[in-house]
């Protein structure tokens, strides 16, 4: 039982190479080789085989089989996170070139951003200038007629003596 245990762990070992060394090798990759479809067979494949194998061990030497289990599909996961992440880098580096965007295209936006926000600050300043000085000249308005308003009384009452 255990040496069939073992053969499938060298398949793992061999798989996990494998992938290990596409990992490195993903801008060369094409078409489906990139997308690891046959890659991610193999492995369902083989960690199947393996928990088969595990489940037909007596009881009193399966823990130390499923902990070896639990390891390889961790090992795995991370496997497969490595690979979509190298992916992914790999888009956006062709993205960026097709694109025309160098390194420092993230700099240059916060620059562009930075100058933007200073814009829009001096802008608000300007309009709470602005404001300020429509209430200062509506007040002094509101001043001019209630002048005027007393000047006009005033008038009134004095032609009435007359």
């Amino acid at each position: 039982m255990s040496s069939d245990f073992e053969s499938y762990e060298q398949d793992f070992a061999v798989l996990t190479a494998e992938i290990t060394g596409r990992i490195g090798k993903v801008p060369k990759l094409v078409g489906g080789e990139r997308r690891g479809g046959l890659l991610a067979w193999r492995r369902g494949e083989a960690l199947e085989q393996m928990e088969l194998e595990v489940r037909e061990i007596p009881p009193q030497s399966r823990g130390m089989y499923s902990s070896r289990m639990r390891s390889y599909k961790q090992e795995m996961g991370k496997l497969e996170a490595d690979f979509k992440r190298s992916r992914i880098a790999y888009s956006d580096e062709v993205r960026n070139e097709l694109l025309g965007d160098d390194g420092n295209s993230s700099e240059n936006q916060r620059a562009h951003l930075l100058d933007n926000t200073e814009r829009l600050e001096r802008s608000s300043r300007r309009l709470e200038a602005g404001y300020q000085i429509a209430v200062e000249t509506e007040q002094i308005g509101q001043e001019m007629l209630e002048n005027l308003s007393h000047d006009r009384e005033k008038i009134q009452r004095a032609r009435e003596r007359v």
